[in-house]
């Protein structure tokens, strides 16, 4: 047997070492670009890897072989060195393939390296197969089993320093540890060749014939070198720039993920299993969850339940159609955050593809106090601040609902106009805390009474509406009723026990008005008739009340205008000393002459001046005028004539009362003691405000007499309470002494209590001798009426006062 000698070429050794060593440092590179990419990328950087890296260690494995030279002619067979290849490329494919997957297992490792060995294995002994030669080859059974050994060895180190460089990729100091990676795996293919290639014992035959086709080694050599360094190299320069760019990504998503995690609101990214997997620093505060309490959670774990299903189905539609149903937009939901707090919350979804997967992204924001202020508005606008009930703008958007249902279903509406009879007196004298604390009271009281389909209202001030759909008209009598039941039991107000009373007026729709304005101006109109009629009283209207309000409205106007145009007079009717029968006094009475309407009755100005507030100018003018009248006449006749100016419950409550009525005697220089105020009942309900006034009035030496004794409201307890110098008894039970036994017997019970409390009683109305004569059987002490004299001009007065000058 004749061994063939062989040497080797040192440059193409070092050049299939150094292939080796840059093939693996190519791969270490595409190991963690794989690993890396995702759907399509992946596999063509798996597809380009497992070529480069198959290429190249079949590349370094021929050069090696071309770099082996024997003393006998040595070619290769095209179609056997093309072949090897194969089991190259697939190895390199299977060991990059590993690497991409998220782990890899020790076992997984054993039996990659395993399989990944026999591709190089077979890849290097198909290829000594290629060679042509008059040569036989026998392989050493120690050396071949230990180049197989060093192939496994060197395909399991292979797919560990992938592993190793695809998690450490892009650190700083990896560079130097992956060009040990490189040289060692080199080193290992380059072993695994050169231990192979020593196992075969090449044996001379001279039965050969030489294949015309064979390639020339050296050419082939440098090559194939060349090409493979060049598709390396640009491998190389691809991994690069593709990390380059992945550099530039992460570091966009890093500012991205950095300014989710300043964010306020909740930025919550989603796959399209509804799976989260982001979870960002404003959803931790909104939601109560920390990151990782909440990735992998279901989106709907912060859904409340009842809306979860049809969450569901929203994103299970939306996946199936790519319909845009509230992709893109902004809906307003509820959020549940930890411990089941509901709260509502604005949410922007949109939604991206991505490796053929659809992910969504969730804009949160928590809307609680947008919509507390939307509500502070809407009570702001809507709602009466004091006690909670619609104003008149819900009032208005309530009955124009309702007229609008009435037309469609034909039925009746009630509105009910409620004022509160004395309120403003409680207002004034027990202060507006109080007051306010009424309407609350009352509010609540009427409210009460209400179904829930009505609609109470406060319109300002003292005064109500209720709306009444679908009603009839003895059920809105019955509810009036029941409302002014409710309002005769006493309110307790800051420890105040205050009575008041509700006036009510009534409208139906249809029949007293087709809209809003008509329907509150007729309950209106129908109330002030309440009122006139008697407090505590409701009323219904009808069309002639209009007329009555109109005319109301005429005198209301002339009045504004009458002191301008001195169209008030005052006629004075005496007083007369019942046992001596001389003029005492006279009292000033208020008359309205109008330039064109003629006399105008006081029953008819009088109470319109009382409600509109005109009581105070025009009684302002008539104390001055009888102080200026009664000075003049004390001058002209030298009698000691004293004038009674009623004081209306307004001029009473007027803080500058006193101070006015002091002005007016100095102004017209009348003595004190020739002025007498007139007050009713009325106006001393507020003892602590009356007694005040009282006194300083009383200090003045001004007289004080309470008018109408007997009509008013309140109890006898101020007669000792109050310094009166005169009870009046009212002409209603002087007129009737002797038709009414109760009437003669009140008269006679309200002298005798005067005469025992050291009082005068002046009493009004007497129009006989009859009366006169029984009135001084009782020992009243003065009496007025048209017995005496009808109240009368300054002049005729005069007249008398002269006569009675003359007889003196």
């Amino acid at each position: 047997m004749d061994i063939v000698s062989n040497t080797y070429s040192l440059p193409l050794v070092i050049l299939s070492v150094v292939i080796a060593i840059i093939d693996s440092f190519a791969a270490l590179n595409i190991g963690a670009r794989i690993y890396k990419a995702k759907g399509m990328s992946k596999w063509l950087w798996l597809t380009a890897g497992g070529v480069a890296m198959g290429g190249g260690i079949w590349s370094m494995h021929f050069i090696a072989m071309l770099a082996f030279h024997l003393s006998i002619p040595v070619s290769y067979k095209l179609s056997i060195v093309v072949l090897s290849i194969l089991p190259a490329v697939i190895a390199s494919g299977l060991a990059l393939y590993m690497v991409g997957q998220k782990t890899v297992s020790t076992r997984q490792v054993i039996i990659g390296g395993a399989v990944v060995a026999a591709g190089i294995s077979a890849m290097h002994y198909i290829g000594m197969e290629a060679m042509d030669m008059a040569a036989e080859i026998i392989y050493d059974p120690w050396l071949w089993g230990l180049s197989v050994i060093i192939a496994f060895i060197a395909s399991v180190v292979a797919i560990r320093l992938l592993c190793y460089a695809r998690i450490n990729e892009g650190n700083p100091n990896f560079w130097w540890q992956k060009g040990l990676s490189a040289l060692v795996m080199g080193a290992a293919i380059s072993g695994m060749h050169y231990t192979g290639m020593a196992s075969a014992t090449f044996t001379h035959t001279h039965a050969h014939n030489m294949i015309s086709t064979s390639l020339n080694h050296v050419i082939l050599a440098y090559s194939i070198g060349i090409s493979t360094l060049l598709i390396l190299g640009i491998i190389l320069i691809s991994t690069l720039i593709d990390r380059k760019f992945e550099s530039q990504t992460i570091q966009s998503e890093r500012k991205f993920r950095s300014v989710i995690e300043s964010a306020m609101d909740a930025i919550i990214l989603s796959d399209s299993n509804g799976s989260i997997i982001s979870w960002n620093k404003g959803a931790e505060h909104m939601f109560g969850y920390k990151e990782s309490e909440a990735l992998g959670q279901n989106l709907s774990f912060i859904i409340p339940s009842r809306f979860q299903q049809a969450h569901s189905d929203g994103m299970k539609r939306y996946l199936k159609t790519k319909l845009p149903h509230v992709i893109g937009k902004t809906v307003e939901l509820v959020g549940v955050k930890k411990r089941d707090i509901e709260f509502p919350i604005e949410l922007s979804l949109a939604s991206w593809e991505e490796d053929e997967q659809t992910y969504f992204s969730s804009i949160i924001r928590d809307i609680t106090e947008r919509k507390q202020a939307a509500d502070k508005i809407n009570e702001m606008v809507y709602l009466d601040p004091l006690t909670g009930l619609p104003n008149r703008h819900l009032l208005n958007d309530r009955l124009t609902h309702a007229i609008d249902q009435a037309v469609i279903n034909k039925y009746i509406i009630g509105v009910m106009f409620i004022d509160l009879d004395r309120f403003k007196y409680v207002n004034d004298t027990l202060g507006h805390a109080v007051g306010d604390e009424l309407l609350i009271h009352a509010a609540s009281r009427m409210n009460k009474l209400l179904e829930k389909i009505d609609t109470l209202s406060r319109q300002g001030g003292d005064e109500f509406i209720i709306i009444l759909p679908n009603t009839t008209s003895d059920s809105i009598a019955k509810l009036a009723k029941q409302l002014l039941e409710a309002f005769s039991e006493s309110f307790i107000v800051n420890e105040h026990e205050i009575f008041i009373t509700p006036s009510i007026g009534i409208s139906c729709y249809p029949s007293d008005g087709r809209n809003i304005e008509s329907l509150i101006k007729n309950a209106d109109t129908a109330m002030y008739r309440a009122k006139e009629q008697g407090k505590n009283n409701f009323q219904f209207y009808t069309p002639d009340m209009n007329e009555i309000v109109s005319t109301k409205m005429k005198l209301e106007i002339g009045m504004r205008k009458a002191l301008e145009r001195k169209e008030f007079v005052l006629h004075y009717q005496p007083q007369v000393d019942i046992s001596t029968g001389n003029t005492i006094g006279v009292e000033a009475l208020v008359r309205w002459q109008h330039l064109e309407w003629g006399h105008i009755s006081p029953g008819e100005f009088i109470p319109i001046a009382e409600e509109t507030g005109l009581i105070i100018p025009i009684g302002k003018w008539v104390l001055e005028e009888a102080c200026r009248q009664n000075k003049k006449w004390q001058e002209e006749y030298n009698i000691p004539l004293r004038v009674s100016v009623n004081i209306s419950s307004r001029q009473f409550q007027q803080t500058n009362l006193v101070q006015m009525v002091k002005q007016t005697l100095e102004d017209s220089g009348l003595a004190p003691e020739y002025l007498e105020l007139e007050l009713t009942e009325s106006i001393i309900q507020d003892s602590k405000h009356a007694i005040k006034t009282m006194h300083e009035l009383k200090s003045m030496g001004i007289h004080l007499s309470i008018d109408d004794f007997g009509t008013g409201y309140s109890s006898l307890s101020y007669l000792k309470l109050f310094p009166i110098d005169t009870l009046k008894i009212d002409q209603s039970f002087t007129k009737n002494i002797f038709e009414n036994s109760k009437d003669a017997a009140l008269v006679e019970t309200i002298i005798n209590m005067a005469n025992n409390m050291d009082l005068k009683v002046i009493a009004e109305g007497v129009e006989t001798e009859e009366q006169l004569s029984f009135l001084r059987q009782k020992h009243c002490d003065e009496a007025q009426g048209y017995f005496f004299s009808r109240p009368i001009t300054p002049a005729e007065l005069s007249e008398q006062l002269h006569e009675r000058l003359t007889v003196s």
